[in-house]
């Protein structure tokens, strides 16, 4: 386009020049070598621009013959190079969609046609060449070379990296990409691989330190990197929190203002204000955080603030929660478990409720049974409730790459990637429960409360038996031949009275364990062994 508008603006003052002479007209008289020419000035001025225009394409002509050889070789070794590049492309091409046979075949022909110091790209083909037929070892070699050039040092780098880590040798990919991110930090891929390590190995500062890096090289978003930023505020505040708890306090703070609703954050810092028995900043840190995102244990710690607190106590800060963010299951939990706690039965069966028909879950339906067992103690109640919570949906949890924690990480264990825990249901329970259900249903078949049971009890009263006095026992009449009459023989009265009182007299109590204790001093009477007493001493 420039070249055009100047070809333009010449051929414009051309013809002004030209019309300018035109309507200034005058005869130009040149004598030489003793003749005198005369012609007008517009004639001059023609034979002039002839002049010049012969003279510029009799230069043309000459300097294209004396630098033709010059131009045709230039010509033969473009079209070479071009070749070469067509071939590397289709190699670098086959490379990448695996056809170890056409990349080996576009490599022999790139060599032949372009010359590697010239084009780095030659060794990435003959890497990859080697990676898709196994050729690990040589691979390695070529991105060995490369990394010693500082014009593909970089890319040397991320295939020594990208073979480690396919090798599992993660502290080998560890060093190349902190290698890489050393220089380099706008690489995305070394400057991640080495916040995660420095991460996995509680370097908190550095890792905050190339975060920061990587946020001036615009390599990460800057929400982004404020939200990551916060995740690693709180870690490097977890730490410190027992050692330190004011620095700690200020840690998490800050991460609070990059990241509103970061739970952790906030649950360090109103630990710390708790540990100064300041009650009102730590609820001045939990109640901004409650109102973004409720969470169970912010509402734990909000209403346990204080161990001296009373259970109504502690109701009405459940209901100040309540308050804050109203319509909410994470509130209706906290009044109901508050509730509970104050035996105010009505009110914690009335609020749970109302959290189940919002959201049903294992910990509302157990609640519900917890508030049977303190108000009624019928069992059927209980096990109807425990039922349904057995038929419920998981309570939500900290959930990253498939594990399940009890406490927030900053990091996954699995993968290493930051702020990846997030509060959810686990995985394995996001389909749903077991058994479709619904709070009125669950309410509709809740059995009946059991009435007391009246159990009768005999009472044994004793009596005192009297003794009745018993005739004297006569024997039977025998017939005497030789006295030829009948004669009673009458045993004597004594005796019968000593047969009373024997049959009378109660039984001496027996041990359970078969006798008195032993006791090598006392000797017993009539201590004769029975038959199973000697088989035991012999």
């Amino acid at each position: 386009m420039t070249k055009i508008i100047s070809y333009a603006v010449i051929v414009l003052l051309v013809g002004f020049g030209f019309s300018w002479l035109a309507d200034r007209p005058g005869v130009l008289s040149i004598v030489w070598q003793g003749q005198l020419i005369e012609m007008s000035l517009m004639v001059a001025a023609s034979i002039l621009g002839g002049l010049i225009a012969t003279i510029m394409i009799v230069w043309w002509l000459f300097n294209t013959v004396w630098n033709s050889p010059r131009a045709a070789k230039r010509y033969f070794r473009a079209r070479k190079r071009d070749r070469g590049y067509q071939a590397l492309s289709t190699g670098l091409i086959a490379a990448g969609a695996g056809n170890a046979i056409l990349a080996r075949k576009m490599t022999a022909r790139t060599q032949g046609l372009l010359s590697a110091d010239q084009e780095p790209l030659i060794h990435l083909l003959e890497a990859q060449a080697d990676l898709i037929e196994g050729k690990y070892d040589a691979a390695r070699r070529k991105f060995e070379a490369m990394a010693q050039d500082p014009e593909t040092r970089e890319l040397g780098l991320r295939g020594l990296y990208m073979e480690a880590r396919r090798q599992g040798a993660n502290e080998a990919a560890l060093e190349y990409a902190e290698d890489a991110a050393r220089n380099a930090p706008y690489l995305p891929w070394a400057a991640q691989a080495t916040l995660e390590s420095k991460s996995r190995n509680g370097e908190w500062d550095d890792a905050i330190r190339l975060l920061d890096q990587q946020k001036a090289a615009g390599v990460i978003d800057r929400g982004e990197a404020e939200r990551l930023k916060a995740v690693l505020l709180t870690a490097k505040a977890e730490e410190k929190f027992e050692s330190d708890p004011k620095a700690a306090r200020e840690d998490a703070k800050q991460a609070l203002k990059l990241s509103k609703d970061l739970v952790p954050a906030a649950l360090v810092a109103a630990r710390s204000y708790l540990r100064e028995d300041n009650l009102r900043k730590a609820a001045s840190v939990l109640e901004p955080v409650w109102k973004n995102a409720p969470h169970p244990q912010v509402a734990q710690l909000y209403v346990r603030a204080r161990s001296g607190d009373t259970a109504t106590d502690r109701l009405k800060r459940a209901e100040r929660l309540e308050s804050l963010k109203p319509n909410n299951v994470e509130s209706l939990i906290a009044v109901a478990q508050a509730a509970l706690d104050a035996k105010e039965f009505g009110r914690a069966r009335a609020k749970a409720e109302a959290a189940a028909r919002m959201e049903p879950r294992e910990s509302i339906f157990l609640l519900m049974a917890d508030i049977e067992e303190a108000e009624t103690g019928d069992q059927g109640r209980i096990r109807h409730w425990m039922a349904q919570a057995l038929r419920a949906p998981r309570d939500h949890a900290w959930v990253a790459d498939g594990i399940v924690s009890e406490k927030w990480l900053p990091a996954s264990p699995v993968t290493g990637r930051l702020d990846a825990f997030e509060w959810k249901m686990p995985f394995g329970h996001v389909e749903g429960p077991i058994e479709e259900m619904s709070v009125d249903q669950a309410l509709s078949s809740l059995p009946d409360l059991a009435k007391p049971e009246i159990r009768e009890k005999i009472i044994e009263v004793p009596v005192a038996v009297r003794e009745t006095p018993v005739a004297p026992v006569q024997s039977p009449v025998k017939d005497d031949p030789s006295m030829g009459a009948k004669k009673a023989i009458v045993e004597p009265a004594s005796t019968v009275k000593d047969q009373q009182r024997a049959a009378q007299k109660t039984p001496e109590p027996v041990p359970f364990f078969g006798g008195l204790p032993d006791d090598p001093g006392v000797k017993k009477a009539n201590a004769e062994p029975d038959e199973k007493t000697r088989l035991k001493l012999f």
